[in-house]
C-alpha cells in the first residue's frame, strides 16, 4: 500500500487515537480526526495537545492533522480506525456504545472499498457478533464493499521508550485481502513488528489476555503484601529476590489500587463474553476482587498506623498526593484515587489533594502547602516529584503518619525521623 496517497480518518482523539493520528501524518498520509470535544478540536487544529504526553508535544507541531466533530470527513478517507472508549457500567458490565456510535458514523458516510480497522479494546466476537452484522443490515457486503480489520491497540501514556512509532503490533480480518490492506498500514507507520493472526476473533482475544495477564499477576502481588504484611516480611524486597532468577518470573508490583483504561476494565469484557458461550472466569474474577480491594486496604493501614499515636482518622488531615492513575501522566481514567478519596471522606477525614500534572483538581497549590496543613501523608501516584520527598522535610511540617501507596519512599529514613510508616506489604 503507498502511504503517501492514502486518506485516514481517526475517530476518537484521545490517548491512543491522537498519536496515531500525529504518527500516520508523519508517515505521509493525509489524516483527518474525528472527535465530539470542541475544545479538543481546536487545540489540535492550532498544533496544540490535549495531553500531556512528550511524543505529541514534539511531534503534534510537525504535521497537519484536519480535525473535526463533522462525521462527513469519513467519506474522504481510503481508511477509518475507530479508537473510541470501551468503558464499563457501574455493574461492570461492558459498554459498547461508543463503538457502535462509531460505526453508525461510517454507515452514515460509507465510502465503497473502506479499510475499517478497529483499534478499540473489545472482546473476541465483537467484530462477527455486532459490527459486521451492523454493515450488512446497511446493505455493506465485508470484503466487497468494504474490508473489516482489528488491530487492538497498545500504547503506554508516559513511556520515554515504548510509543506508536514502536510497539509490536497484531492484526486480524475478515479475508485476506483486507488482513493484508490491514497489514500494510501499519508496517507504513510502524517500526515494530506486525503480526497477521490468522482470525479476526484472535486479533480480539489479545488485548484481553495481555491485560487479564496483568491484573492477575498484580492481584497475587497485592494478596501477597496483605499476607506478608501479618507476618513481618517486605513484600518488596521478596519481589526483587525472586526477579534476580533469569527466567520464569516476571516482576509486579502491589499498590493502593489499579488504574487505566486497560488492566482494570478488559478483564470484564472477556469475563461477560465467556458467559454467553457457557464458561465462568472464576479466577479472572477473584483477580478483580483483590485488586478492587485495595483502596479499602489502604485506609486500614492509614487508621492503624494512626492508632498507634492515638488518632482517629475522623477529624484529621490527610494530603493525598496524585491523583492520576499512573507516574508522570494527568490521566484520570479509573484512578484508584477516586476511591482512596472517598472513603476518606466517608471516615470523615479532611482531606487535601495535589498532582503536579493536575492541578486544576488539586486542592492545594503545591507540595510545600499540602506538607504544612497535613497531620499524615497518603502517597496514591508515584509522580517522579513525590519519590524526591525527604523525611526531613516531613518532620519538619509536623507530619506524622506516611502511608506509601506506591512503595517509592525511604521507608528506613522515614521511621529514622520518628514518623510512623507503612507501606502496602512492608
Amino acid at each position: 500500500m503507498e502511504n503517501k496517497s492514502k486518506t485516514v480518518c481517526i475517530i476518537g482523539l484521545g490517548y491512543v487515537g491522537l498519536p496515531l493520528a500525529v504518527q500516520s501524518a508523519l508517515r505521509g498520509y493525509t489524516v483527518y480526526g474525528l472527535d465530539n470535544d470542541k475544545e479538543k478540536i481546536k487545540k489540535i487544529n492550532s498544533g496544540k495537545t490535549p495531553l500531556k504526553e512528550e511524543f505529541l508535544d514534539l511531534n503534534l507541531p510537525k504535521v497537519n492533522i484536519h480535525a473535526t466533530s463533522n462525521p462527513g470527513i469519513i467519506k474522504k478517507c481510503d481508511i477509518a480506525i475507530v479508537c473510541v472508549p470501551t468503558p464499563i457500567d457501574e455493574k461492570k458490565l461492558p459498554d459498547l456504545s461508543p463503538v457502535r456510535g462509531a460505526i453508525e458514523s461510517i454507515i452514515k458516510n460509507f465510502r465503497k472499498g473502506q479499510l475499517v480497522i478497529i483499534e478499540s479494546t473489545i472482546n473476541p466476537g465483537v467484530c462477527e457478533e455486532v459490527i459486521e452484522p451492523m454493515f450488512r443490515k446497511a446493505g455493506k457486503v465485508v470484503n466487497k464493499d468494504y474490508y473489516l480489520a482489528h488491530c487492538p491497540e497498545r500504547i503506554n501514556p508516559g513511556d520515554p521508550k515504548w510509543n506508536v512509532t514502536n510497539i509490536n503490533r497484531v492484526v486480524g480480518a475478515f479475508d485476506k485481502k483486507g488482513l493484508q490492506a490491514a497489514a500494510d498500514f501499519y508496517e507504513n507507520i510502524v517500526d515494530g513488528q506486525i503480526m497477521q493472526m490468522s482470525s479476526i476473533r484472535e486479533a480480539e482475544a489479545v488485548k484481553i489476555i495481555e491485560n487479564s495477564f496483568r491484573d492477575i499477576n498484580i492481584a497475587f502481588v497485592n494478596e501477597l503484601a496483605k499476607s506478608f504484611d501479618k507476618l513481618g516480611i517486605d513484600v518488596v524486597e521478596v519481589i526483587k529476590g525472586a526477579a534476580t532468577k533469569p527466567f520464569a518470573f516476571m516482576p509486579h508490583w502491589p499498590s493502593c489500587g489499579v488504574g487505566g483504561h486497560c488492566i482494570p476494565v478488559d478483564p470484564y469484557y472477556l469475563i461477560e463474553r465467556a458467559k454467553l458461550s457457557g464458561f465462568d472466569h472464576e479466577f479472572m474474577k477473584i483477580a478483580r476482587k483483590v485488586n478492587l480491594s485495595m483502596p479499602e486496604y489502604t485506609i486500614e493501614l492509614l487508621q492503624d498506623a494512626l492508632n498507634k499515636i492515638k488518632m482517629p482518622l475522623n477529624g484529621t488531615t490527610v494530603g493525598v498526593l496524585g491523583l492520576s492513575y499512573k507516574a508522570n501522566v494527568s490521566d484520570l481514567r479509573e484512578s484508584p484515587v477516586r476511591d482512596l478519596i472517598k472513603i476518606l471522606k466517608e471516615n470523615e477525614a479532611d482531606v487535601l489533594v495535589f498532582d503536579p500534572f493536575i492541578l486544576e483538581k488539586s486542592t492545594v497549590k503545591s507540595l510545600k502547602e499540602l506538607f504544612k496543613k497535613s497531620d499524615a501523608i497518603l502517597l496514591a501516584t508515584d509522580h517522579n516529584e513525590f519519590k524526591k520527598i525527604k523525611a526531613e522535610d516531613l518532620k519538619k511540617n509536623g507530619i506524622k503518619v506516611v502511608v506509601d501507596g506506591k512503595n517509592c519512599l525511604d521507608k528506613k529514613d522515614i521511621e529514622k525521623h520518628g514518623i510512623v510508616y507503612k507501606g502496602i506489604g512492608r
